[in-house]
């Protein structure tokens, strides 16, 4: 099959393309090559020069935005997976034209270049996220289920961060959250997630393209971009670490979170991508484990024989949630998907790879940049 992704040269697009391409599938990859994401000096991405001998890849460089370039790009495709995107939940607060801009102006010129296309796509697969849901769900001792609202500011202002039931007011338990879930979108970023994930679903249905939203939780390892200050916590944590500093952490640390790692990430991606069955649905990549931030930082440090303990910030950033694990039912139901990676595997591989990367840190300064902007309190 001839697949177009979208982000093919990003963290997640560059697993996914890897282990498309051992499945015997051709690709084509259209990326801008963002330098937040890849540097400066990037003119092909190193993981896709050793397939381009096999012409199994077609790279082609250009903007989700560039509706003649998604033309050229879906010459000959039968499926599309969609994962190019701004990413960054703090960023996207002070950046809402361009975070809308790109996620959901380039889904839509996505969607439009399709339209254009005289076949029928056997498949669309579109990247969503775990922050279209704010809080995951909770239980209250008394009220059974709850879903509360985000933490109002008074409550956040005195360091009481753990939610409580809407009803008695009693300090709530998190669960695993499923996918029918109230959603509560909490930044500007995942209101375009949430966006995206609609219109790809209703493009699909109307057009009966057999279509997936994949939320995926907190995803790390190899090839997620050490000098982003703006990407997942593990890789921000091991770039401060690695320079000899440590990790910040906001509130108490114990806020959790499910972390996937990216191979089982981009295994869902292919078998999504790979599915027969005429679908419209969205599904959790998820692993239904919960680990804390502090955790986090701590394993980083422990396994690069580190003794730098995290600090502790007790502030808070506007739109960050307390709690979110997600149910994988679903994803096992609809994708025959399961997580595999545990997360003590995961780092180290993490961790292996980091050994041949230049990680420069870039926290404090986006750390200010918040700060100015009045989103850290």
């Amino acid at each position: 099959m001839r697949i177009l992704i979208t982000g093919g040269a990003g963290f997640i697009g560059s697993h996914t393309v890897d282990q498309l391409v051992v499945r015997d599938h051709e690709v084509v990859v259209l990326d801008n090559l963002d330098p937040q994401v890849h540097g400066n000096e990037v003119k092909t991405p190193a993981n896709l020069e050793t397939h381009l001998p096999a012409r199994r890849i077609e790279f082609v460089r250009g903007d989700v935005r560039d509706r003649d370039a998604l033309c050229a790009a879906l010459q000959g495709v039968e499926a599309v997976v969609h994962l190019a995107a701004a990413v960054g939940v703090g960023q996207s607060m002070y950046a809402p034209s361009y975070y809308t801009d790109v996620n959901v102006g380039g889904q839509g010129t996505l969607l439009e270049a399709m339209v254009g296309d005289s076949k029928r796509y056997r498949r669309l697969v579109v990247a969503s996220s775990m922050s279209i849901y704010g809080e995951g769900a909770y239980r209250c001792a008394v009220h059974g289920d709850v879903a509360p609202p985000p933490r109002p500011e008074a409550q956040l202002g005195v360091g009481q961060w753990e939610l409580v039931c809407p009803s008695c007011k009693r300090t709530v338990e998190p669960v695993l959250t499923r996918e029918d879930k109230p959603l509560q979108a909490t930044s500007i970023y995942a209101v375009t997630k949430k966006t995206q994930e609609e219109l790809a679903l209703c493009f699909g249905r109307a057009y009966r393209i057999p279509t997936l939203a994949l939320r995926f939780f907190n995803v790390y390892g190899s090839r997620q971009a050490l000098s982003n200050p703006y990407t997942g916590v593990a890789a921000i944590f091991l770039s401060r670490l690695k320079n000899g500093k440590a990790p910040l952490v906001f509130e108490d640390g114990k806020q959790s979170r499910d972390f996937i790692h990216v191979s089982d990430v981009a295994r869902a991606v292919v078998q999504a991508v790979e599915g027969e069955d005429e679908v419209w649905e969205a599904c959790n990549v998820c692993t239904g484990r919960p680990v804390t931030v502090a955790q986090v930082a701590a394993a980083l440090a422990e396994r690069l024989g580190l003794d730098i303990a995290p600090v502790l910030v007790s502030r808070y950033r506007a739109g960050d949630i307390r709690h979110c694990i997600g149910d994988p039912l679903r994803g096992c139901q609809v994708l025959e998907f399961q997580a595999a990676t545990t997360f003590q595997a995961g780092l180290d591989e993490l961790i292996a790879w980091s050994e041949r990367q230049n990680a420069v840190d870039r926290v404090e300064a986006s750390f200010a940049e918040l700060e100015r902007q009045g989103l850290v309190r």
